[in-house]
């Protein structure tokens, strides 16, 4: 039996994990996933068990040898709370202690938000969720937009919030709340949702497209994020970009955001008010043609096919408000993709929108929470 007490709280986080993504289900299949002998994996589960994080019950039968116990995790031994955030909005999401989503809450930033009134409304959010909730709230993730330092959990910056600079909001959320706080970038969550809720559940390379408010991707790589060693990676809207002929040049988030793309296609101004909700307005664009649509399927393809040379990615998965425009969408900027890059023509390049709503950020927040948190051993 290992000693160490950090072993000893990774090797248990890490057989929750497992049993809760079903990547084992007893304790054979669990010893063989984490690489222990079985009767080390058995002290783990024996402790998990009793400290009421795993059940075992009833029994399961391969097709060779004798039947096995069956371990999962205990629904009810507490929850997860996930919050991600941009300009427009705050959202926050429950997951129960195996995974399933409980509960989601948003609410809508004025235009002129702040540091504060953002902080304010993350909180009143989990407040919300907290108060309605059954069992202890276990961590707490939360994704937030631009540049994030994750081991301070501080933002480090945002360009869309004034002034959003090295706030440090997982020391605010643990004043709040006591309990752990683990923050990422909003899209490299995203990208964890994708990997417990979304397309992304056996894949180990894919990217998201983030076109919201800015642009930006999250890229996974052998099953684990890439963040930058200034913690930067993707944060690719800050591009210098062609805006066209006649047309000043600026960044790619000027062309690609989700603002941008309904601007264009709209005829609205740069200044234009924004509708509402961008996802219902772009719809009607679905089936739109003509120069504006055919920039922005140029504009888009430059884009991803440059990130496919970069990391040969088995999937890119849309995200956002974009995502209303559908398969035509992305099969266009494929098709772009293939005639316009000679390297790419014969390439097995997918895009597809992501089947997950508005509310991946917090999902993703919330699988930011369950892979950071770890139970205690007792000693």
């Amino acid at each position: 039996m290992r000693t160490s007490p950090a072993i000893q709280h990774d090797l248990l986080g890490a057989a929750v994990l497992h049993l809760r993504s079903g990547r084992a289900a007893s304790r054979s299949t669990l010893a063989v996933a984490l690489g222990l002998a079985p009767s080390t994996v058995g002290l783990y589960v024996d402790q998990l068990i009793a400290d009421g994080y795993v059940d075992e019950s009833g029994l399961e039968q391969g097709p060779l040898g004798r039947p096995k116990r069956r371990l999962a995790t205990q629904r009810t031994a507490g929850w997860f709370a996930g919050v991600e955030f941009n300009a427009e909005r705050v959202q926050a999401v429950s997951v129960d202690f195996s995974g399933q989503r409980v509960a989601a809450l948003s609410k809508w930033l004025p235009d002129d938000a702040d540091t504060r009134t953002v902080l304010h409304a993350i909180k009143t959010l989990l407040a919300g969720l907290e108060k309605n909730a059954q069992g202890p709230l276990l961590a707490i993730g939360a994704g937030a937009p631009g540049v994030v330092d994750p081991r301070a959990g501080v933002g480090a910056h945002y360009a869309f919030i004034a002034d959003w600079r090295n706030v440090p909001l997982a020391e605010s959320l643990r004043e709040r709340f006591e309990v752990p706080v683990t923050v990422e970038n909003n899209l490299r969550v995203i990208a964890l949702a994708e990997r417990w809720f979304g397309g992304g559940r056996d894949l180990d390379d894919y990217v998201v497209l983030g076109p919201r408010s800015g642009f930006g991707v999250a890229i996974v790589h052998g099953g684990q994020l890439m963040r930058g060693v200034h913690f930067a990676a993707g944060e690719m809207g800050r591009w210098p970009w062609a805006m066209g002929e006649g047309r000043p040049a600026g960044e790619l988030h000027d062309a690609l955001s989700a603002p941008a793309v309904w601007r264009k296609l709209a005829g609205a101004t740069p200044r234009a008010r924004l509708p509402e909700d961008l996802r219902v307005a772009l719809v009607k664009f679905t089936d739109a043609t003509g120069t504006a649509w055919d920039e922005i399927i140029s504009d888009y393809a430059k884009a991803i096919g440059c990130l496919q040379l970069l990391f040969d990615t088995e999937c890119f998965f849309l995200h956002g408000p974009v995502t209303s425009l559908g398969e035509r969408f992305c099969a266009e900027v494929v098709a772009a993709v293939r005639a316009t890059m000679p390297a790419l023509a014969e390439s097995p390049l997918r895009i597809v929108p992501s089947a997950l709503g508005d509310d991946a950020g917090a999902l993703g927040a919330a699988s930011l929470a369950m892979e950071s948190w770890v139970p205690a051993f007792a000693q």
